[in-house]
């Protein structure tokens, strides 16, 4: 057996797991507003900047397009943001967030970071590691993106 094709020598391995049981220890928290994880991504990105085009969503999501529109058009049915075309281009949609949408910030703000930061307490990461570890992410995913 080669060692290079060992599960436990492989860092994806641990990538895709810590990214699954992070998702899942969200879960309960995002099910209690009503929305899923990649719509509070979606989210996160209107309450930094809102009425954007769908294209720089998708960007910032760093993902395609095609991907993110059927989950923008998921939360207009669920009255969270509103799509609307462009004035110049009308082939471009902007996507801005409703009074329910900009109410959900206060409401996740409430909820998910004290209860990820409960679900962590076990864990023996300092604030420090937690910075160090999401900078080495970063180069990794700056580099495969090249």
């Amino acid at each position: 057996m080669h060692a290079e094709l060992q599960l436990d020598n492989q860092i994806c391995f641990r990538l895709y797991t810590a990214s699954r049981l992070i998702t899942q220890a969200y879960t309960p928290m995002l099910t209690e507003l009503g929305i899923t994880y990649p719509q509070y991504l979606v989210l996160m990105v209107l309450w930094e900047k809102d009425n954007q085009p769908v294209n720089d969503i998708a960007h910032r999501l760093q993902l395609e397009t095609n991907t993110v529109t059927p989950l923008l058009q998921r939360m207009q049915k669920q009255g969270i943001i509103s799509r609307r075309k462009g004035e110049h281009d009308k082939r471009q949609q902007f996507v801005s967030l409703t009074e329910k949408g900009l109410e959900m910030e206060e409401q996740a703000y409430q909820l998910i970071p004290a209860g990820i930061g409960k679900q962590l307490s076990a864990c023996p990461l300092q604030i420090d590691d937690y910075q160090q570890l999401a900078e080495k992410l970063d180069t990794i995913i700056e580099t495969l993106k090249k």
